[in-house]
């Protein structure tokens, strides 16, 4: 699991976060309430009881994880059987092992890529550069990623911290013609660089939304196509996904894909999706030669063996993003990781294996206020399996400076009970608490001093509502 860059602090998310301009914060902002509320209207419009069909999702993806055991080989099994080669990695560096002995077998040069988080999660794309492979991101949001050496900052879409703008400086940068922020032109653009693309690759790289144990389908949702061009004009495809994907049936994808596409985008279904499980037959006149699928462990049966188990039913939607006001706040780069919002508090830690203690800060940018749970259409409790990672990294000292940060805790919150179980200190406190407000940093006490390096200090107020209520009382 990688992060970027490595190594921070426990406050390195207000730090990232102070660190973007306001025109990024105000794109998250505008971009993440925009989907929150498309989500709200089309499930509550389409569906008398949504909490019912979260359950539901739940409940079907949980039992793929429980039994995982059996679904995983009847998958395996299946997609044999329709001519798929089946691999499987137990890491990111034996994945990206896998998918360069592919390619030197075939001699491919050229590799055209569809979305894929877990592509992002092994950074494949310059593992292949380095062994002068070319890979081309083929989404808009993640082409405009790699054109300018970005990283995603949402896991639906890639540049929610990009305004046209700045896609348009991106391409012109690029050298796809003049500065013209016009949508149209900016699709129109992409679109003609990517056709070339797509018509000379010598292989096509996915990921996949699930597979289904019963049929051995490989599920793509896509809304630009991208996925079909990716696989139309190559003679291999080669798809990456996670062994949390398996689903037990094919029926199970109806109540998912609903769940899905609403959560993510606020459409009924997406506009593009896909069913495969195997290179074309000898009867089909096209078609992809040959298809590998690579099963990816990378700490996840790790995960499932824990007591964080249930965030492995995460199908990628976006939603916990969407309405956490953290993230709204701090955008996707504050969290250092491919997964960001509250998901990513939760998984990036626990993918991060030994790194734990480089983002075991995550869990702890939170409010816990629970709306990343309920929008969830898996229902995974974020609350608690956040919770419970902050308890890890107390009990485990995991976290860097973790003892004396608790020393300094407990000295202050005995200073604090000093004071609040003495009447006449309190009051003196109150009377003269408001002389910080013009202290200048360095005399403050230490205590203010190194929070406020990642904090605006708001202004000192006590003693205000005393004096109102002494006036109301006395009215």
């Amino acid at each position: 699991m990688s992060t970027h860059p490595g190594g921070h602090a426990p406050d390195a998310v207000d730090l990232f976060a102070a660190a973007q301009g306001e025109e990024r914060h105000a794109a998250v902002r505008l971009g993440s309430k925009a989907g929150h509320e498309k989500r709200t209207e089309i499930l509550n419009r389409d569906y008398a009881d949504p909490d019912d069909l979260r359950r539901l999702a739940g409940a079907i993806k949980q039992h793929a994880l429980d039994h995982l055991d059996v679904y995983l080989p009847r998958a395996e099994a299946q997609l044999r059987a329709h001519g798929a080669r089946v691999h499987f990695a137990t890491d990111a560096a034996e994945a990206r092992e896998r998918v360069l002995a592919i390619m030197r077998a075939r001699g491919a040069l050229r590799v055209v890529k569809a979305k894929s988080m877990v592509t992002e999660e092994i950074e494949l794309g310059p593992f292949l550069a380095h062994h002068g492979i070319e890979s081309i991101e083929t989404d808009l949001g993640e082409f405009i990623v790699q054109i300018d050496d970005d990283h995603p900052s949402h896991i639906v879409k890639p540049i929610i911290h990009k305004n046209r703008r700045e896609i348009a400086n991106s391409l012109e940068r690029y050298g796809l013609g003049p500065y013209d922020d016009t949508p149209e032109v900016i699709t129109r653009r992409a679109r003609a660089y990517l056709r070339n693309k797509y018509l000379t690759a010598d292989a096509g790289i996915t990921g996949a939304n699930f597979v289904s144990a019963e049929s051995g389908r490989l599920v793509l949702v896509t809304n630009e196509g991208n996925s079909r061009f990716c696989l139309a004009a190559t003679g291999c495809h080669v798809a990456l996904v996670g062994i949390e994907k398996i689903v037990p049936r094919d029926r199970d994808l109806g109540v998912l894909l609903n769940v899905l596409a609403r959560s993510a985008t606020g459409q009924q279904l997406s506009v593009y999706t896909e069913f495969m499980r195997g290179p074309r037959a000898p009867a089909q006149p096209d078609g992809h030669e040959e298809m590998h699928v690579i099963f990816l462990d990378n700490g996840r049966t790790g995960v499932l063996g824990s007591e964080y188990r249930e965030i492995l039913r995460c199908i990628r939607c976006g939603a916990c993003l969407n309405v956490c006001p953290v993230y709204r706040q701090a955008s996707g780069h504050a969290y250092r990781s491919v997964y960001s919002g509250p998901v990513g508090a939760v998984l990036s830690p626990l993918l991060a294996g030994g790194d734990f203690a480089t983002l075991a800060d995550l869990p702890k940018a939170s409010s816990l206020c629970g709306a990343c749970n309920e929008v969830c259409p898996v229902d995974i409790p974020i609350p608690d399996l956040l919770l419970r990672l902050r308890d890890r990294a107390q009990q485990t000292k995991d976290v860097a400076g973790e003892a004396s940060a608790a020393a300094s805790a407990g000295t202050s919150m005995t200073a604090w009970a000093e004071v609040a179980t003495r009447p006449w200190a309190w009051k003196g406190a109150l009377a003269t608490g408001g002389l910080v407000n013009h202290l200048p940093q360095a005399l403050r006490p230490k205590p203010l001093r190194v929070w406020g390096q990642s904090h605006v200090q708001p202004p000192w107020r006590g003693g205000a509502f005393r004096k109102w209520f002494a006036q109301r009382s006395r009215s």
